[in-house]
Protein backbone atom coordinates (compact mmCIF):
# COMPACT_ATOMS: atom_id res chain seq x y z
CA UNK A 1 0.00 0.00 0.00
CA UNK A 2 3.06 2.27 -0.16
CA UNK A 3 1.87 4.09 -3.27
CA UNK A 4 -1.73 4.56 -2.23
CA UNK A 5 -3.07 8.03 -1.47
CA UNK A 6 -1.49 8.40 1.99
CA UNK A 7 -3.49 9.00 5.15
CA UNK A 8 -3.34 12.58 6.37
CA UNK A 9 -4.25 14.57 9.44
CA UNK A 10 -6.28 16.78 7.05
CA UNK A 11 -8.74 14.48 5.25
CA UNK A 12 -9.92 17.38 3.11
CA UNK A 13 -13.16 19.17 2.30
CA UNK A 14 -15.68 17.98 -0.28
CA UNK A 15 -19.03 18.96 -1.74
CA UNK A 16 -21.83 16.52 -2.47
CA UNK A 17 -24.56 17.53 -4.94
CA UNK A 18 -27.66 15.32 -4.91
CA UNK A 19 -29.75 15.11 -8.09
CA UNK A 20 -32.77 13.11 -6.91
CA UNK A 21 -34.45 12.11 -10.17
CA UNK A 22 -34.35 8.74 -11.97
CA UNK A 23 -36.10 7.25 -14.97
CA UNK A 24 -37.29 4.38 -12.73
CA UNK A 25 -36.90 3.17 -9.15
CA UNK A 26 -34.74 0.06 -8.77
CA UNK A 27 -36.25 -2.56 -6.43
CA UNK A 28 -33.14 -2.77 -4.22
CA UNK A 29 -32.63 1.01 -3.90
CA UNK A 30 -33.17 2.85 -0.62
CA UNK A 31 -31.57 6.11 -1.80
CA UNK A 32 -33.55 9.32 -1.97
CA UNK A 33 -34.51 8.96 -5.64
CA UNK A 34 -37.76 9.89 -7.37
CA UNK A 35 -39.44 9.29 -10.71
CA UNK A 36 -41.37 12.12 -12.35
CA UNK A 37 -43.81 11.77 -15.26
CA UNK A 38 -43.31 15.40 -16.29
CA UNK A 39 -40.00 17.06 -17.19
CA UNK A 40 -38.11 18.54 -14.26
CA UNK A 41 -37.77 22.35 -14.18
CA UNK A 42 -33.99 22.10 -14.27
CA UNK A 43 -33.37 25.84 -14.40
CA UNK A 44 -35.35 26.35 -11.21
CA UNK A 45 -33.55 23.51 -9.44
CA UNK A 46 -30.12 24.83 -10.45
CA UNK A 47 -30.99 28.24 -9.00
CA UNK A 48 -31.90 26.48 -5.74
CA UNK A 49 -28.63 24.51 -5.75
CA UNK A 50 -26.75 27.80 -6.08
CA UNK A 51 -28.68 29.24 -3.14
CA UNK A 52 -27.83 26.24 -0.96
CA UNK A 53 -24.18 26.42 -2.00
CA UNK A 54 -24.11 30.09 -1.01
CA UNK A 55 -25.59 29.20 2.37
CA UNK A 56 -23.04 26.42 3.03
CA UNK A 57 -20.20 28.65 1.89
CA UNK A 58 -21.14 31.05 4.65
CA UNK A 59 -20.75 28.22 7.17
CA UNK A 60 -17.42 26.94 5.82
CA UNK A 61 -15.32 30.00 5.13
CA UNK A 62 -11.65 29.39 4.39
CA UNK A 63 -12.10 25.81 3.17
CA UNK A 64 -10.43 24.55 0.02
CA UNK A 65 -12.47 22.14 -2.12
CA UNK A 66 -10.69 18.83 -2.77
CA UNK A 67 -13.59 17.04 -4.44
CA UNK A 68 -17.09 17.49 -5.83
CA UNK A 69 -19.44 14.53 -6.26
CA UNK A 70 -22.68 14.59 -8.26
CA UNK A 71 -24.76 11.69 -6.91
CA UNK A 72 -28.35 10.62 -7.01
CA UNK A 73 -30.67 9.65 -8.35
CA UNK A 74 -29.23 9.86 -11.83
CA UNK A 75 -27.06 12.97 -12.29
CA UNK A 76 -26.34 11.96 -15.89
CA UNK A 77 -29.90 13.09 -16.62
CA UNK A 78 -28.77 16.66 -15.90
CA UNK A 79 -27.85 18.96 -18.74
CA UNK A 80 -24.13 19.61 -19.05
CA UNK A 81 -24.74 23.34 -18.72
CA UNK A 82 -26.45 22.69 -15.37
CA UNK A 83 -23.39 20.80 -14.14
CA UNK A 84 -21.19 23.65 -15.38
CA UNK A 85 -23.34 26.23 -13.59
CA UNK A 86 -23.02 24.37 -10.28
CA UNK A 87 -19.26 24.00 -10.68
CA UNK A 88 -18.95 27.69 -11.54
CA UNK A 89 -20.88 28.53 -8.37
CA UNK A 90 -18.60 26.33 -6.27
CA UNK A 91 -15.56 28.00 -7.81
CA UNK A 92 -17.00 31.38 -6.89
CA UNK A 93 -17.80 30.50 -3.27
CA UNK A 94 -14.68 28.54 -2.26
CA UNK A 95 -11.03 28.17 -3.19
CA UNK A 96 -10.66 24.98 -5.25
CA UNK A 97 -7.61 22.73 -5.31
CA UNK A 98 -5.86 22.66 -8.71
CA UNK A 99 -6.30 18.89 -9.03
CA UNK A 100 -9.86 18.82 -7.68
CA UNK A 101 -11.68 15.56 -8.35
CA UNK A 102 -15.13 16.08 -9.92
CA UNK A 103 -17.15 12.85 -10.14
CA UNK A 104 -20.53 12.34 -11.78
CA UNK A 105 -22.62 9.17 -11.39
CA UNK A 106 -24.18 7.84 -14.58
CA UNK A 107 -26.51 5.07 -15.63
CA UNK A 108 -25.71 3.28 -18.90
CA UNK A 109 -29.17 4.03 -20.28
CA UNK A 110 -28.46 7.77 -20.09
CA UNK A 111 -24.93 7.68 -21.56
CA UNK A 112 -24.15 9.17 -24.93
CA UNK A 113 -20.68 9.95 -26.24
CA UNK A 114 -21.55 13.59 -26.93
CA UNK A 115 -23.12 13.99 -23.49
CA UNK A 116 -19.97 12.67 -21.79
CA UNK A 117 -17.79 15.03 -23.80
CA UNK A 118 -20.03 17.91 -22.71
CA UNK A 119 -19.67 16.86 -19.05
CA UNK A 120 -15.89 16.80 -19.47
CA UNK A 121 -16.02 20.31 -20.94
CA UNK A 122 -18.19 21.39 -17.99
CA UNK A 123 -15.48 20.29 -15.56
CA UNK A 124 -16.23 16.65 -14.73
CA UNK A 125 -13.03 14.58 -14.68
CA UNK A 126 -14.26 11.26 -13.29
CA UNK A 127 -17.42 9.19 -13.86
CA UNK A 128 -18.91 6.31 -11.92
CA UNK A 129 -21.28 4.10 -13.90
CA UNK A 130 -24.02 1.93 -12.39
CA UNK A 131 -23.54 -1.24 -14.45
CA UNK A 132 -24.61 -3.68 -11.66
CA UNK A 133 -24.64 -6.90 -13.76
CA UNK A 134 -23.25 -8.17 -17.06
CA UNK A 135 -26.18 -10.23 -18.28
CA UNK A 136 -29.64 -9.12 -19.36
CA UNK A 137 -31.61 -11.57 -17.20
CA UNK A 138 -30.07 -10.32 -13.96
CA UNK A 139 -30.25 -6.70 -15.07
CA UNK A 140 -33.98 -7.12 -15.55
CA UNK A 141 -34.34 -8.74 -12.10
CA UNK A 142 -32.47 -5.78 -10.62
CA UNK A 143 -34.89 -3.39 -12.30
CA UNK A 144 -32.25 -1.83 -14.52
CA UNK A 145 -33.31 -0.19 -17.78
CA UNK A 146 -30.11 -0.91 -19.70
CA UNK A 147 -28.83 -4.07 -21.36
CA UNK A 148 -25.42 -5.64 -20.93
CA UNK A 149 -24.45 -4.37 -24.38
CA UNK A 150 -25.46 -0.82 -23.41
CA UNK A 151 -23.41 -1.15 -20.23
CA UNK A 152 -20.32 -2.16 -22.20
CA UNK A 153 -20.86 0.71 -24.63
CA UNK A 154 -21.19 3.18 -21.75
CA UNK A 155 -17.96 1.98 -20.14
CA UNK A 156 -16.18 2.21 -23.51
CA UNK A 157 -17.37 5.82 -23.93
CA UNK A 158 -16.20 6.65 -20.41
CA UNK A 159 -12.77 5.13 -21.06
CA UNK A 160 -12.35 7.21 -24.21
CA UNK A 161 -13.60 10.42 -22.61
CA UNK A 162 -12.20 10.52 -19.08
CA UNK A 163 -8.80 9.76 -17.62
CA UNK A 164 -10.54 8.27 -14.57
CA UNK A 165 -13.67 6.15 -14.50
CA UNK A 166 -15.23 3.42 -12.40
CA UNK A 167 -18.28 1.20 -12.49
CA UNK A 168 -20.38 -0.72 -9.96
CA UNK A 169 -21.40 -4.36 -9.82
CA UNK A 170 -23.75 -6.13 -7.42
CA UNK A 171 -23.01 -9.75 -6.51
CA UNK A 172 -24.66 -12.41 -4.39
CA UNK A 173 -27.77 -12.01 -6.51
CA UNK A 174 -30.68 -14.44 -6.39
CA UNK A 175 -29.70 -17.82 -7.89
CA UNK A 176 -26.18 -16.58 -8.69
CA UNK A 177 -23.44 -19.14 -8.05
CA UNK A 178 -19.94 -18.30 -6.90
CA UNK A 179 -18.60 -19.83 -10.10
CA UNK A 180 -20.84 -17.57 -12.20
CA UNK A 181 -19.69 -14.54 -10.20
CA UNK A 182 -16.04 -15.48 -10.71
CA UNK A 183 -16.60 -15.60 -14.45
CA UNK A 184 -18.54 -12.32 -14.45
CA UNK A 185 -15.89 -10.55 -12.40
CA UNK A 186 -13.11 -11.74 -14.70
CA UNK A 187 -15.07 -10.33 -17.63
CA UNK A 188 -15.59 -7.05 -15.77
CA UNK A 189 -11.85 -6.73 -15.27
CA UNK A 190 -11.37 -6.68 -19.04
CA UNK A 191 -13.61 -3.57 -19.11
CA UNK A 192 -12.17 -1.93 -16.02
CA UNK A 193 -9.72 0.89 -15.68
CA UNK A 194 -8.25 1.50 -12.25
CA UNK A 195 -11.31 1.33 -9.99
CA UNK A 196 -14.27 -1.01 -9.39
CA UNK A 197 -17.01 -0.85 -6.76
CA UNK A 198 -18.34 -4.31 -5.84
CA UNK A 199 -21.33 -4.55 -3.52
CA UNK A 200 -22.84 -7.70 -2.08
CA UNK A 201 -26.61 -7.47 -2.47
CA UNK A 202 -28.41 -6.62 0.75
CA UNK A 203 -32.11 -6.21 1.43
CA UNK A 204 -32.74 -2.66 2.61
CA UNK A 205 -35.83 -1.50 4.56
CA UNK A 206 -38.76 -0.03 2.64
CA UNK A 207 -37.68 -1.41 -0.72
CA UNK A 208 -39.46 -3.70 -3.16
CA UNK A 209 -36.77 -6.32 -2.49
CA UNK A 210 -37.66 -6.25 1.20
CA UNK A 211 -41.29 -7.02 0.41
CA UNK A 212 -40.27 -9.81 -1.96
CA UNK A 213 -37.88 -11.21 0.60
CA UNK A 214 -40.52 -11.23 3.33
CA UNK A 215 -42.90 -12.99 0.94
CA UNK A 216 -40.30 -15.66 0.20
CA UNK A 217 -40.00 -14.57 -3.43
CA UNK A 218 -36.42 -13.31 -3.12
CA UNK A 219 -33.88 -15.72 -1.64
CA UNK A 220 -30.35 -14.47 -1.11
CA UNK A 221 -27.19 -16.38 -0.16
CA UNK A 222 -26.84 -17.68 3.39
CA UNK A 223 -23.90 -16.74 5.61
CA UNK A 224 -21.58 -19.45 4.29
CA UNK A 225 -22.42 -18.64 0.67
CA UNK A 226 -21.95 -14.93 1.30
CA UNK A 227 -18.50 -15.62 2.72
CA UNK A 228 -17.64 -17.69 -0.37
CA UNK A 229 -18.66 -14.76 -2.60
CA UNK A 230 -16.53 -12.42 -0.50
CA UNK A 231 -13.47 -14.67 -0.58
CA UNK A 232 -13.73 -15.15 -4.34
CA UNK A 233 -14.01 -11.39 -4.86
CA UNK A 234 -10.91 -10.62 -2.79
CA UNK A 235 -8.89 -13.38 -4.43
CA UNK A 236 -9.66 -12.24 -7.98
CA UNK A 237 -9.23 -8.52 -7.30
CA UNK A 238 -5.96 -8.98 -5.43
CA UNK A 239 -4.59 -11.08 -8.28
CA UNK A 240 -5.65 -8.37 -10.75
CA UNK A 241 -3.80 -5.64 -8.84
CA UNK A 242 -6.98 -3.90 -7.64
CA UNK A 243 -7.14 -4.81 -3.94
CA UNK A 244 -9.83 -3.46 -1.66
CA UNK A 245 -8.88 -0.13 -0.15
CA UNK A 246 -12.37 0.01 1.39
CA UNK A 247 -14.72 -2.87 2.11
CA UNK A 248 -16.56 -2.57 -1.24
CA UNK A 249 -14.15 -0.50 -3.32
CA UNK A 250 -11.11 -1.71 -5.22
CA UNK A 251 -8.44 0.32 -6.97
CA UNK A 252 -4.90 0.41 -8.19
CA UNK A 253 -2.61 2.46 -5.97
CA UNK A 254 -3.38 6.15 -6.39
CA UNK A 255 -6.72 5.62 -8.15
CA UNK A 256 -8.92 5.65 -5.05
CA UNK A 257 -12.04 7.83 -4.96
CA UNK A 258 -10.74 11.00 -3.32
CA UNK A 259 -14.23 12.14 -2.47
CA UNK A 260 -15.14 8.96 -0.65
CA UNK A 261 -11.81 9.03 1.19
CA UNK A 262 -12.95 12.32 2.71
CA UNK A 263 -15.99 10.52 4.15
CA UNK A 264 -14.09 7.47 5.36
CA UNK A 265 -11.22 9.49 6.84
CA UNK A 266 -13.78 11.62 8.68
CA UNK A 267 -13.16 14.87 6.85
CA UNK A 268 -15.55 17.75 6.26
CA UNK A 269 -18.15 17.91 3.53
CA UNK A 270 -21.29 19.83 2.72
CA UNK A 271 -24.31 18.31 1.02
CA UNK A 272 -26.75 20.25 -1.14
CA UNK A 273 -29.91 19.01 -2.80
CA UNK A 274 -32.88 16.98 -1.55
CA UNK A 275 -31.92 14.60 1.26
CA UNK A 276 -28.22 15.49 1.19
CA UNK A 277 -26.10 15.13 4.34
CA UNK A 278 -23.07 17.04 5.56
CA UNK A 279 -20.51 17.14 8.36
CA UNK A 280 -18.79 20.45 9.08
CA UNK A 281 -16.55 21.79 11.83
CA UNK A 282 -17.47 24.94 13.71
CA UNK A 283 -15.62 26.51 16.67
CA UNK A 284 -17.66 24.50 19.17
CA UNK A 285 -17.31 21.14 17.40
CA UNK A 286 -18.64 18.99 14.57
CA UNK A 287 -22.14 19.48 13.20
CA UNK A 288 -24.32 16.93 11.41
CA UNK A 289 -26.55 18.40 8.71
CA UNK A 290 -29.34 17.04 6.49
CA UNK A 291 -31.79 18.63 4.07
CA UNK A 292 -35.46 18.16 3.26
CA UNK A 293 -35.83 14.91 1.31
CA UNK A 294 -38.83 15.58 -0.93
CA UNK A 295 -37.58 17.32 -4.11
CA UNK A 296 -40.43 19.76 -4.63
CA UNK A 297 -40.65 20.56 -0.93
CA UNK A 298 -36.87 21.07 -0.85
CA UNK A 299 -37.21 23.46 -3.79
CA UNK A 300 -39.95 25.50 -2.12
CA UNK A 301 -38.08 25.72 1.20
CA UNK A 302 -34.84 26.83 -0.48
CA UNK A 303 -36.69 29.50 -2.45
CA UNK A 304 -38.31 30.71 0.77
CA UNK A 305 -35.47 30.41 3.30
CA UNK A 306 -32.29 30.26 1.19
CA UNK A 307 -31.54 26.69 2.32
CA UNK A 308 -33.43 23.51 3.17
CA UNK A 309 -31.57 22.23 6.25
CA UNK A 310 -33.94 20.32 8.49
CA UNK A 311 -31.16 18.92 10.70
CA UNK A 312 -28.17 20.91 11.96
CA UNK A 313 -27.05 19.40 15.24
CA UNK A 314 -23.86 19.41 17.28
CA UNK A 315 -22.48 15.89 17.63
CA UNK A 316 -21.35 14.72 21.06
CA UNK A 317 -17.85 13.30 21.49
CA UNK A 318 -19.40 9.86 21.81
CA UNK A 319 -21.32 10.26 18.54
CA UNK A 320 -18.21 11.51 16.77
CA UNK A 321 -16.21 8.56 18.07
CA UNK A 322 -18.83 6.10 16.84
CA UNK A 323 -18.91 7.73 13.39
CA UNK A 324 -15.13 7.85 13.21
CA UNK A 325 -14.89 4.10 13.88
CA UNK A 326 -17.77 3.24 11.57
CA UNK A 327 -16.20 5.13 8.69
CA UNK A 328 -12.49 4.65 9.29
CA UNK A 329 -12.49 0.92 9.91
CA UNK A 330 -14.05 0.39 6.49
CA UNK A 331 -10.65 1.31 5.07
CA UNK A 332 -7.85 -1.20 4.60
CA UNK A 333 -5.47 1.44 6.03
CA UNK A 334 -7.43 1.54 9.30
CA UNK A 335 -7.36 4.40 11.80
CA UNK A 336 -4.96 6.27 14.05
CA UNK A 337 -5.90 5.53 17.69
CA UNK A 338 -4.59 8.99 18.67
CA UNK A 339 -7.02 10.66 16.26
CA UNK A 340 -9.87 8.59 17.66
CA UNK A 341 -8.95 9.89 21.12
CA UNK A 342 -8.93 13.47 19.85
CA UNK A 343 -12.32 13.03 18.18
CA UNK A 344 -14.06 10.94 20.84
CA UNK A 345 -12.50 12.41 23.97
CA UNK A 346 -11.51 8.94 25.19
CA UNK A 347 -9.10 6.16 24.35
CA UNK A 348 -9.98 2.88 22.74
CA UNK A 349 -10.21 -0.01 25.20
CA UNK A 350 -6.82 -1.74 25.04
CA UNK A 351 -8.30 -4.97 26.44
CA UNK A 352 -10.87 -5.11 23.63
CA UNK A 353 -8.18 -4.43 21.04
CA UNK A 354 -5.99 -7.19 22.48
CA UNK A 355 -8.92 -9.61 22.45
CA UNK A 356 -9.78 -8.81 18.82
CA UNK A 357 -6.12 -9.15 17.83
CA UNK A 358 -6.01 -12.57 19.51
CA UNK A 359 -9.13 -13.58 17.58
CA UNK A 360 -7.52 -12.44 14.31
CA UNK A 361 -10.16 -9.77 13.71
CA UNK A 362 -7.91 -6.68 13.86
CA UNK A 363 -4.19 -5.92 13.71
CA UNK A 364 -1.78 -3.10 14.43
CA UNK A 365 0.38 -1.90 11.55
CA UNK A 366 4.09 -1.05 11.94
CA UNK A 367 3.00 2.62 11.70
CA UNK A 368 0.75 2.19 14.74
CA UNK A 369 -2.56 2.19 12.86
CA UNK A 370 -5.40 -0.08 13.93
CA UNK A 371 -7.05 -1.88 11.04
CA UNK A 372 -9.48 -4.72 10.49
CA UNK A 373 -7.77 -7.87 9.25
CA UNK A 374 -8.75 -9.67 6.03
CA UNK A 375 -10.41 -12.29 8.24
CA UNK A 376 -12.34 -9.63 10.14
CA UNK A 377 -13.68 -7.61 7.20
CA UNK A 378 -16.66 -9.92 6.50
CA UNK A 379 -17.62 -9.33 10.16
CA UNK A 380 -16.93 -5.58 10.09
CA UNK A 381 -20.16 -4.46 11.80
CA UNK A 382 -19.51 -6.75 14.78
CA UNK A 383 -15.89 -5.60 15.05
CA UNK A 384 -16.90 -1.92 15.03
CA UNK A 385 -19.61 -2.53 17.60
CA UNK A 386 -17.12 -4.30 19.88
CA UNK A 387 -14.58 -1.47 19.67
CA UNK A 388 -17.21 1.25 20.12
CA UNK A 389 -18.77 -0.33 23.22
Amino acid sequence: MANRIPPTSDPGFGIYVHWPFCLSKCPYCDFNSHVRAEPVDEKRFIAAFKAELAHRAGLTKGRKVRSVFFGGGTPSLMKAESVAAILDAIDGFWAVEPDVEVTLEANPSSVEAGRFRDYRTAGVNRVSIGVQALNDVDLKQLGRLHTAAEARAAVDVAAKTFARYSFDLIYGRQQQSVAAWRSELQTALTWAGEHLSLYQLTVEPDTIFERLNLAGKLVLPNADQSRAFWDATQEIMNAAGLPAYEISNHARAGAESRHNLIYWRYGEYVGVGPGAHGRIMVPKGRRAQATERHPEMWLTVVETDGHALIEDEMLSHEEQGDEFLLMGLRLAEGIEPARFEAVAGRSLDSARISSLIAEGMVEMTPQGRLRVSPEGFPLLDAVVADLAA
